[in-house]
């Protein structure tokens, strides 16, 4: 089975990886895992007068923050997967990762917000399931 994992570096992250780790039939070799991250975008006027290549440092450095961990954690359980990394509005670029990658499940944390919280804060995993044509597992 293809797996999509999508983190974010908070405890709902940390909380969906625990619970993969927990559940053998999701966590073993015979699933292929790619980890996506999801950088928010530096506003266009501030990138414009940034140096390229600091911009993409600054993106890198954003995103091995969250990935080594997540590295390490698949790592210790000898977990080979891949490690996508895109910048922009979560919910558009997990939606496209999923898509185009052609997965079979895209598994990922959830804040738990009450549907009052959903609709005055909106929520990155709500946008995912409406959007996603992948089935996604979430995990509070």
């Amino acid at each position: 089975m293809k797996i999509l994992v999508a983190v974010d570096g908070s405890v709902y992250s940390k909380r969906m990886l625990a619970y993969l780790s927990a559940h053998d039939e999701w966590l073993g070799s015979a699933h292929d895992y790619t980890v996506v991250h999801v950088v928010p975008a530096v506003p266009p006027r501030a990138a414009a007068v940034l140096d390229k290549a600091v911009l993409a440092d600054y993106y890198s450095d954003e995103s091995e923050k969250v990935l080594k961990p997540i590295r390490t954690f698949m790592d210790k359980r000898g977990i080979s997967a891949k490690y996508v990394i895109k910048t922009g509005h979560a919910s558009e670029a997990i939606t496209a990762v999923a898509a185009k990658g052609r997965f079979d499940l895209l598994m990922m944390g959830s804040h738990g917000h009450s549907a009052l919280g959903k609709l005055v804060l909106g929520s990155v995993a709500t946008k995912v399931m409406v959007s996603c044509d992948v089935p996604v597992l979430l995990v509070r």
